[in-house]
């Protein structure tokens, strides 16, 4: 698999790597053996970056992701903190940092982390020198190696790359979602700073296995959140309408190469842009996995094919999302 630099922290990392939300909650019931097999499979298949966070099954996911990689030198693990109390910009503090970061390190069994992100708070948090303040003494006090965000917005992405410690930035970035491309993946690139990016199948939408008639399950964000009724609708199928993002879907098939599936055509056409560190796809089998983790070793596509994507996206999505995030 392809590796680059993950930003500021100087680590290589393949260039496909695994987000672990799937394995703890919120995309239907997932057991243990089979997530610690899906595990299994992506790190065979060259994945060693994996994404988690505090709040994915309430430390599930944390505890599934420790336990593999105990006795697994090479994996970077990076994981979120800020989502398990009410989105308030003062909870975001020196005190509760330090006693989110013992429940993760706990959790993952590791005395220093890998990398550790706010996740998705306020906007007001990243024009606070008081939080970026305590997350450098937390990395001197080595809890973590190094510290990074993930954002809903290009406006707060943009804010955090200019902080001199942010090492990475995680932002939705896919075929459906093309704002960060104007701004925000050429700035990071200048400076050093990681693209993680999330969210890059739309919830599945890009999988091209959906339709009209698709239903999600009642304890799947995709049932509950389509309208941000839990948190972000950013987070849920892009913030696209999910009968738009079937069109969009539909006008895009005819572009997937020859040998490659759509989810793996929509995985590549993120790993073509240089300033992206890392894609992190969810998987809940090996079988997934895998798939995924073969596009850090697929063909570029050609520039036709990344023209003929925006011009998707200019007429049937750019009007609905771009002016949103």
């Amino acid at each position: 698999m392809q590796e680059r630099i993950l930003g500021r922290t100087g680590a290589p990392v393949g260039v496909v790597g695994l987000g672990a939300w799937q394995l703890g909650a919120d995309w239907g019931e997932v057991d243990e053996d089979q997530a610690l097999a899906t595990l299994a499979a992506a790190h065979e298949a060259g994945v060693t970056f994996i994404d988690t966070a505090d709040v994915y099954g309430d430390g599930r996911s944390e505890r599934l992701v420790g336990a593999f990689i105990k006795d697994r030198p090479g994996i970077t693990v990076a994981t979120k903190m800020g989502r398990r109390v009410p989105q308030e910009a003062d909870r975001y503090n020196l005190d509760n940092f330090r006693a989110w970061n013992d429940r993760s390190r706990e959790n993952l069994g590791v005395d220093t982390i890998d990398l550790v992100q706010l996740h998705c708070p306020p906007s007001e948090v990243y024009s606070t020198d008081e939080v970026f303040d305590g997350l450098d003494l937390m990395v001197q006090e080595g809890r973590m190696k190094a510290y990074g965000v993930s954002v809903e917005t290009v406006a707060e992405a943009l804010t955090a790359i200019a902080r001199p410690g942010v090492a990475t930035v995680q932002i939705i970035f896919n075929m459906l979602r093309l704002k960060p491309l104007d701004d925000v993946l050429p700035t990071a690139e200048k400076m050093g700073v990681g693209i993680i990016a999330r969210v890059p199948l739309a919830s599945g939408l890009l999988s091209g296995r959906y339709d009209e008639h698709t239903t999600f399950g009642a304890d799947d964000h995709r049932t509950y959140n389509r309208h941000g009724e839990a948190f972000d609708q950013g987070e849920t199928f892009s913030g696209v309408d999910y009968d738009t993002g079937l069109a969009a879907v539909r006008r895009l098939a005819p572009l997937k190469p020859e040998g490659l599936t759509m989810a793996q055509f929509a995985l590549r056409w993120i790993v073509d842009h240089p300033a992206v560190s890392v894609v992190i796809p969810g998987a809940r089998s090996g079988e997934q996995a895998r798939a995924n983790a073969a596009v850090g070793s697929a063909d570029p596509l050609p520039a036709a094919t990344h023209e003929a994507v925006r011009e998707v996206y200019d007429d049937l999505i750019r009007q609905s999302v771009h002016s949103r995030w």
